[in-house]
C-alpha cells in the first residue's frame, strides 16, 4: 500500500510583484545606488526639517537670552545668526547623507584637509581684487563717493571683524548650499554644466527676495554663480570660491559701504554715496547690479583660466 505523502505546493514569486519590484528599482535605483534626483529631494526635505528644527530652537532658547538683540534684516546679527544656521543645516545634512551613500563629507567641496589654506586665500585676494576693480570702475565714471566716515577709532576694527566672519558664513553656506552636496551629486545624473547652470540660475532667483534687488542684480548673481562653479571645476573643491564670496561681500558691505545684493547693511566704514544711472551704478541692487559687473566676474573668469589650467581639474566631479 502506498504511503499517503503529499509535497507541499513551490512557492513560485508572483509575477506581478516580481514586476512591481523591477519597476521601482527601476524608477529609484541606479548602479550607483538611490538615483540622483532622489537623493537631492531626499536631502532638501532634511536640509529644510534641520534648518527649522535649528531656527526654532535659536528662537525660543538663544534669542530670548538677548531680548536687546538688534535683528532686522540689515543687522549683522542678523546676517550671523541666519549664515551660521544655514550652514549648519546644509553641512550637516550633507554629512548624514554622506553616512547613508557611503562617501567621505570632503567630497561634496568642503575637505576639512585645505580649509583655510592655500585656495581659500587664494580666493580672499580674488574678491578683493573684484570689487576694488568694480567699484573702481563705477567711480571713475563718476558714480561712487566715499562719503564721510560713519565708524572712528576702535569701532573700525570691532565692526570689520564681525563682518569678516559674518560674510565667512556667507560664504561657506551659500557656497556649499548651490555648489556643495546638490552640485556634487545632480552631476551624478545630469552632468556638471547642466547641473551649475540649473543651480546658477535658482542662486540668482534666490535673491530676487531682497527688497532692493532687481533683474539684472539677479543676472549678475546667476553669473557669478558660474563663475564660482567654474573655479570649483578647477580647484577641484569650494575653498577658493568660499574666500572669493566673502572677500567680495566684505569689501561691498563695510570697505565702501554700499548695498549688497539689494541690503545696505548697517555698521559700515562710510556714509558712502552712488549717484548716476542705475546701468552704472547698479541703484538700489549695489554694484552687482552695474553693467561693470558683468565685465569684472569675466574678467575673474579668465584669471581663473590661467592661474589653474584645466590639467588640474579634479576628477571628483566627472
Amino acid at each position: 500500500m502506498d504511503s499517503d505523502s503529499t509535497t507541499p505546493p513551490s512557492s513560485a514569486p508572483d509575477p506581478g510583484t516580481s514586476r512591481l519590484e523591477g519597476l521601482l528599482r527601476k524608477v529609484f535605483l541606479n548602479e550607483s545606488g538611490l538615483r540622483s534626483g532622489w537623493s537631492v529631494l531626499l536631502y532638501l526635505a532634511i536640509w529644510y526639517a534641520v534648518l527649522w528644527t535649528l531656527t526654532v530652537i535659536a528662537a525660543n532658547i538663544f534669542l530670548p537670552l538677548f531680548p536687546r538683540l538688534d535683528l532686522r534684516l540689515s543687522s549683522p546679527a542678523n546676517v550671523l545668526i541666519q549664515e551660521f544656521l544655514g550652514f549648519a543645516a546644509c553641512y550637516g545634512t550633507a554629512v548624514l547623507m554622506g553616512k547613508l551613500e557611503q562617501r567621505e563629507i570632503g567630497s561634496y567641496g568642503l575637505p576639512l584637509g585645505e580649509a583655510f589654506r592655500k585656495k581659500f586665500w587664494q580666493g580672499i585676494l580674488l574678491g578683493f581684487f573684484e570689487i576694488v576693480l568694480l567699484v573702481g570702475l563705477i567711480a571713475g565714471f563718476g558714480g561712487y563717493s566715499f562719503g564721510l566716515p560713519a565708524l572712528r577709532g576702535s569701532s573700525i576694527l570691532g565692526w570689520g571683524a564681525v563682518w569678516g566672519f559674518a560674510f565667512l558664513l556667507v560664504g561657506l553656506s551659500e557656497e556649499f548650499l548651490f555648489r556643495g552636496y546638490i552640485l556634487y551629486t545632480l552631476t551624478r545624473g545630469m552632468g556638471f554644466w547642466p547641473a551649475a547652470v540649473s543651480l546658477s540660475i535658482a542662486f540668482g532667483g534666490v535673491h530676487l527676495r531682497n527688497p532692493g534687488e532687481g533683474v539684472v542684480g539677479a543676472a549678475s548673481v546667476a553669473v557669478t554663480g558660474l563663475v564660482f562653479a567654474f573655479a570649483l571645476r578647477r580647484t577641484g573643491n569650494l575653498w577658493l570660491a568660499v574666500g572669493w564670496h566673502a572677500s567680495f561681500d566684505f569689501g561691498e558691505t563695510f570697505l565702501f559701504s554700499v548695498p549688497d545684493s539689494g541690503v545696505l547693511y548697517d555698521k559700515h566704514l562710510s556714509n558712502a554715496i552712488l549717484h548716476g544711472a542705475n546701468w552704472l551704478t547698479g541703484g538700489t541692487v549695489g554694484p552687482e547690479g552695474s553693467v561693470f559687473s558683468f565685465l569684472t566676474m569675466g574678467i575673474c573668469a579668465l584669471l581663473i583660466h590661467f592661474f589653474f589650467p584645466a590639467k588640474n581639474v579634479s576628477t571628483a566631479r566627472e
